[in-house]
C-alpha cells in the first residue's frame, strides 16, 4: 500500500544497489526525494509497481524497463529481456509484493501465491562465486531468468518462519510501507527516520511542549 505522498513515485535505484545492496530513492507526488530503504531486493522489486493499485507506481513498462533495473540489483545482468521475462517478472513480484503486505498485518498469504513463488525458486538462481580462483566456473552473464530465481529464493527467506516476523508496515498512522527489519535488535519501526520517524518525533515534542 503506498504512502499517501507517494501516490505518484518516481523510483530510482542507485550505483551503490548493485552486487545486492537495497534502497531506492522516491519522489512523492510533492516533488520530495527520500530514501526508502526496504531491507531486501526482493521488497525492492515489490515497489516497482505491484505494493499499491494506482497505476502510476508501475515502473516496468517494457523488457527494457526490467532490464534496467535487474542490472542496478545484479552484476553482470546480460541485459536481455523478453516479453514473456516481463510478464513473468510481474507475475513474481505480484505474488512477492501481495505476501509481504498480508504478512505484515498478521495475515495468512494465498497459497496460489506461495506456489508462485515456490516456483521461480525452484529453477536456476545466480550461483555464489568466491574470489581468488584462476578459473571461470560457469557464465560470466546473469540470465533475467536467473535474477527473477534469486530474488524468489530471498522472498522463501524473507517469508519463512524464522523471518517473518520481521515484515513490518511502517508504524505511522498515514503511512503503509512495508519492510524488512534486518536490524540485530529486531526494532525498526519507521518506513525511514528521515520522513515518518522524524515526524512521530516532531509531533511527540509538541504534545510535550503542550502539556507544560
Amino acid at each position: 500500500m503506498p504512502h499517501p505522498e507517494t501516490t505518484a513515485p518516481t523510483v530510482t535505484p542507485t550505483a551503490d544497489n548493485a552486487g545486492g545492496a537495497t534502497g531506492q530513492w522516491f519522489t512523492s507526488s510533492t516533488s520530495r526525494q527520500w530514501w526508502f530503504d526496504s531491507g531486501a531486493r526482493a521488497l525492492d522489486f515489490a515497489y516497482t509497481g505491484a505494493m499499491g493499485n494506482n497505476p502510476a507506481w508501475e515502473r516496468l513498462n517494457t523488457p527494457a524497463d526490467l532490464a534496467t533495473w535487474l542490472e542496478g540489483r545484479f552484476e553482470a545482468c546480460d541485459g536481455t529481456v523478453t516479453d514473456r521475462d516481463l510478464t513473468d517478472a510481474k507475475g513474481l513480484r505480484e505474488a512477492i509484493a501481495s505476501i509481504a503486505t498480508t504478512l505484515s498485518v498478521n495475515g495468512t498469504p494465498d497459497s496460489r501465491l506461495v506456489d508462485i513463488i515456490n516456483l521461480f525458486a525452484a529453477t536456476p538462481d545466480v550461483p555464489p562465486r568466491l574470489t581468488g580462483g584462476s578459473l571461470q566456473a560457469g557464465r560470466t552473464r546473469v540470465r533475467t531468468g536467473q535474477a527473477l530465481a534469486t530474488l524468489a529464493r530471498e522472498a522463501v527467506f524473507l517469508f519463512g518462519d524464522d523471518q517473518l516476523e520481521r515484515i513490518r508496515e511502517c508504524a505511522a498512522d498515514d503511512c503503509a510501507l512495508v519492510f524488512y527489519d534486518e536490524s540485530r535488535s529486531n526494532n525498526r519501526r519507521w518506513c525511514s527516520m528521515q520522513r515518518c520517524g522524524n515526524r512521530a518525533k516532531v509531533r511527540s515534542h509538541r504534545a510535550r511542549n503542550a502539556a507544560r
